[in-house]
C-alpha cells in the first residue's frame, strides 16, 4: 500500500488539486446562481428590465 502511494503521490496530488478547484467552481455557481447574479449575458440580473421575469418574488 504505501509503495502504490509513493509510486502514484504526483498523481494523487494533482488530482486532489483539480477536486477542490472543481468543488469551489461549482460552490461559486450555486452561491452566484442564488444571488441573482448569473444570467446568460454574464452582466448580472439587478441592473436588467427583464429581470422581473426570470426571478419572481
Amino acid at each position: 500500500m504505501l509503495e502504490f502511494l509513493a509510486d502514484n503521490i504526483g498523481t494523487i496530488v494533482i488530482g486532489l488539486v483539480l477536486l477542490v478547484v472543481i468543488i469551489l467552481v461549482i460552490r461559486k455557481l450555486v452561491k452566484d446562481r442564488k444571488n441573482g447574479s448569473a444570467c446568460s449575458c454574464g452582466c448580472g440580473c439587478k441592473d436588467c428590465p427583464s429581470s422581473s421575469l426570470c426571478h419572481k418574488k
